[in-house]
């Protein structure tokens, strides 16, 4: 892994992991909504708590609004 992928900034919840989310969903070509949601569901239990999976369902429901039509 570069060294791009071993530095963040603000907090350290992504560095003890195997894969980066952002090297996750680039790699899979993930759109926006299905990004924040790796990346949400990702940090949830060393960051944001409920409040990121409050985030996981918002974007969710953002994709299947835009995607499908449907609320």
């Amino acid at each position: 892994m570069s060294d791009v992928f071993t530095k963040q900034i603000g907090g350290d919840h992504y560095a003890k992991l195997e894969i980066q989310p952002t090297e996750y969903i680039v790699k899979n070509k993930l759109g926006w909504c299905e990004g924040n949601i790796v990346k949400y569901i990702t940090r949830h239990q060393q960051k944001g708590q409920a409040s990121d999976i409050d985030k996981v369902i918002h974007y969710a429901e953002l994709a299947k609004e835009l995607y499908y039509g449907k609320k």
